[in-house]
């Protein structure tokens, strides 16, 4: 996710990405205050649709962002696999409650098909358009093969074990999450973005994955709220914050995949179009705000900029548009 940068600031970033070898894009903190530079866009021109819509799909241009001729994933549904790094066994977040939570948000009947996903149905590239459902698909666990104190060639690294060794499919049609417990330092995470995705050659397939750290290590920074509408208690907001940072992070993932197909003139995807914007909300017993209700719980995510109407932040398919 980004927000508003100078014409200076981001000359500056588009040199860096040139000069990059390994591309991602990037979530923003909730105040940015990184130094010029740090934070890094898809990579494309970035200047205007290059490419008319899918042939008998949805997807027109000129709704605030536009089609830069690369693929989308449009998996019926598309598998989303976690990789659990670090310490899951823990105390505050870093627990199975907080496993169990956001795999049921992945899971069937719940962010997969609602109409909140559907907004990325206003998506495709020429052959067609996104489904607009995804599904948790498998699990696996890593206590800490890479240390505690991670860079993206660890993280890469991490993720090539379990294609090369069989624990998770080699899927260039799937989302790979790297999910990281708060005992886990990521550089970059908390002072310059939340979570990130990008792709890589990994076990001679394009693989597409995202960086997911625990919030509760930067609640002001990572966090609408320290306590979530699913927190165990008062405080403890790292599910639901991760949850949040997810909901960003597949999004673009699936239409934005190799970071040539969906983002606007400045760089920034769909989700970065509506970040940290959530339109109305309500309180949960617990006090704390929610602005989705489906898989049978209440859920405080962004909203996603729907590519039509004229495009806008919404909180589902064929929604009012709002602002904040």
């Amino acid at each position: 996710m980004k927000s508003p940068l100078g014409k200076m600031r981001y000359a500056l970033a588009l040199l860096f990405i040139m000069l990059a070898a390994n591309f991602l894009a990037a979530q923003t903190i909730r105040d940015n205050h990184a130094a010029p530079g740090e934070k890094m866009v898809p990579n494309g021109d970035g200047t205007a649709a290059v490419a008319a819509g899918p042939t008998g799909q949805a997807v027109v241009t000129g709704n605030g962002i536009n089609y830069n001729g690369g693929p989308v994933l449009k998996g019926n549904p598309v598998p989303v696999y976690i990789i659990w790094y670090g310490n899951w066994n823990g105390t505050g977040s870093n627990t199975q409650a907080t496993i169990n939570l956001i795999e049921t948000f992945l899971g069937a009947n719940a962010l997969g098909g609602s109409g909140y996903e559907r907004i990325n149905t206003t998506y495709g590239d020429t052959t067609g358009n996104v489904s607009g459902n995804l599904l948790f698909t498998k699990e696996v666990r890593d206590t800490g093969s890479q240390g505690t104190r991670l860079r993206n060639s660890r993280i890469s690294a991490a993720i090539s074990a379990q294609l090369t060794s069989g624990a998770l499919p080699t899927d260039p049609n799937g989302v790979y999450i790297f999910a990281t417990s708060s005992d886990v330092k990521e550089s970059g995470f908390c002072t310059q973005f939340c979570g990130f995705h990008t792709h890589q050659t990994l076990n001679g397939q394009d693989i597409k994955w995202a960086f997911i750290g625990n919030t509760d290590q930067c609640p002001s920074g990572c966090e609408i709220q320290a306590t979530g509408p699913n927190s165990p208690s008062a405080g403890v907001g790292g599910a639901d914050g991760m949850i949040n940072v997810i909901t960003h992070e597949t999004e673009e993932t699936i239409t934005d995949p190799d970071l040539n197909a969906w983002f606007d003139s400045a760089g920034q995807e769909d989700a970065d179009k509506c970040n940290f914007k959530f339109g109305p909300t309500q309180t949960a017993a617990n006090g704390a705000r929610f602005n989705q209700t489906f898989g049978g719980h209440n859920w405080m995510i962004q909203m996603e900029w729907e590519n039509s109407r004229g495009g806008g932040c919404d909180q589902t398919l064929g929604g009012p548009f709002f602002t904040n």
